[in-house]
């Protein structure tokens, strides 16, 4: 089987297209979560917290100052507050995937039917043995 003709079957798997409009479909919705954590979620959040704006935490390693030919050097810092929010939307996003997407095909997905197990059939000697006592029975 030539290269060509194993990579175009690959590709024309349903499955590889299945996972690739997942990805896509996963971009956008991540997208739109990133948004509505930044944009909607996160500033109440900030007033409720004293009015602090999530993006402005940080902590100054560094000042901002200017070298000796006067260039300015900026300050260095740790945005701690842009890591909580990315970590915020991260929660929101993987509970949105596991309310929306999982929970779902969970309750669509099959159970297994338990096969019925049948208890094996008696030897001959269990037979004859039988007979043999409800005769004795008579």
């Amino acid at each position: 089987m030539s290269l060509k003709s194993e990579f175009s079957e690959f590709i024309s798997k349903g499955s590889v297209m299945d996972l690739a409009v997942g990805v896509i479909i996963g971009a956008a919705f991540g997208k739109i979560v990133t948004s509505f954590v930044e944009d909607i979620l996160m500033p109440p959040i900030g007033i409720l917290i004293g009015g602090v704006n999530f993006a402005d935490l940080k902590l100054i390693i560094q000042h901002a100052s200017t070298d000796a030919a006067g260039k300015a050097v900026a300050a260095v810092t740790i945005n701690y507050g842009n890591f909580l929010q990315v970590a915020i939307s991260f929660i929101i996003i993987a509970f949105s995937i596991f309310l929306f997407v999982v929970k779902p095909m969970n309750k669509f997905k099959k159970k297994p039917v338990e096969a019925i197990v049948e208890p094996p059939a008696p030897s001959t000697e269990e037979i004859l043995l039988g007979e043999i006592r409800d005769l004795l029975k008579k």
